[in-house]
């Protein structure tokens, strides 16, 4: 698919970069939460959690993330603490927990 950036509008090109943006965010996002099912799974063989090892005194840091906002894969929550906002407004939509786990 060739697209012809000379022709297109300033407006036009704006809006492609904000779009090929928001494109590698979620790429990288799902990239992310694939690479941390993975990890998961491998922790899981030596009979360990992922998050056990990544906190290996023991004592709670910032946590892994558990949940992510489906329009932006960027915002994620632990789990832990109050819900964001996006979580929040899922939830009065009608949508579950479960639906947001990564």
């Amino acid at each position: 698919m060739a697209i012809d950036l000379e022709k297109m509008s300033k407006d036009e090109l704006k809006q492609l970069r904000s779009d090929v943006d928001k494109a590698l965010k979620t790429v990288e996002a799902r990239r992310r939460a694939e690479a941390k099912r993975a990890a998961d799974a491998v922790a899981k063989e030596y009979g360990f959690s992922l998050d056990e090892l990544i906190t290996a005194d023991g004592k709670g840091g910032k946590g892994v993330p558990k949940y992510a906002n489906p329009s932006d894969p960027t915002q994620t929550w632990t789990g832990r603490g109050r819900k964001p906002n996006w979580v929040n407004e899922s939830l009065a939509n009608g949508a579950s927990l479960d639906d947001l786990k990564i």
